[in-house]
């Protein structure tokens, strides 16, 4: 008797429980992809920051989907892309007699061509700008010394953003 109510119970359970998928990334229907060098057209330009911001979307890219990354030629989707600005500004002053920057906040913007190539595919074509900013604290360092954290920091946001526009199923 009791095998039966616990066997009833657990069939109901199982029946009447919701069950949420998250499915994330959609590349159905998607086998490559291009990603071209972002170019650095920023009024302030890092030498370095136009292959990191690259490498950083093609590493998602890899990591998170089954897309062969191609150099060149056809594929069915590729993203292209500008660093359009790149800013330093103080956002925390630490003494209004004297003032001096206790944190400065950091700024990159890209604009970013995606195109798919597949017909008919449920995620669409698109030229979108994105921005992200990291703050940090001076703390006495020199800001050379602290601009590589920010830029990984920045760029891990990003490429985030451009991938989730281009493949997630929100």
């Amino acid at each position: 008797m009791k095998f039966k109510i616990l066997a009833l119970a657990l069939v109901a359970s199982i029946l009447s429980s919701c069950s949420y998928k998250f499915s994330g990334a959609s590349t159905t229907g998607l086998k490559t992809v291009v990603v071209r060098l972002f170019e650095n057209n920023a009024p302030l330009v890092v030498p370095t920051l136009s292959n990191q911001m690259t490498e950083a979307l093609k590493t998602r890219i890899r990591t998170q989907t089954k897309l062969i990354i191609a150099t060149t030629g056809e594929s069915d989707a590729s993203f292209e892309g500008r660093i359009t600005g790149y800013d330093i500004k103080p956002v925390a002053l630490q003494n209004s007699a004297t003032p001096t920057s206790g944190a400065n906040r950091l700024t990159i913007t890209v604009s970013v061509k995606y195109k798919n190539n597949v017909k008919e595919h449920e995620k669409e074509s698109f030229e979108e700008s994105f921005t992200r900013y990291f703050d940090f604290p001076i703390n006495g360092a020199p800001i050379q010394s602290l601009l590589p954290g920010a830029i990984e920091n920045i760029n891990k946001q990003l490429t985030e953003d451009i991938f989730n526009r281009a493949f997630a199923q929100w």
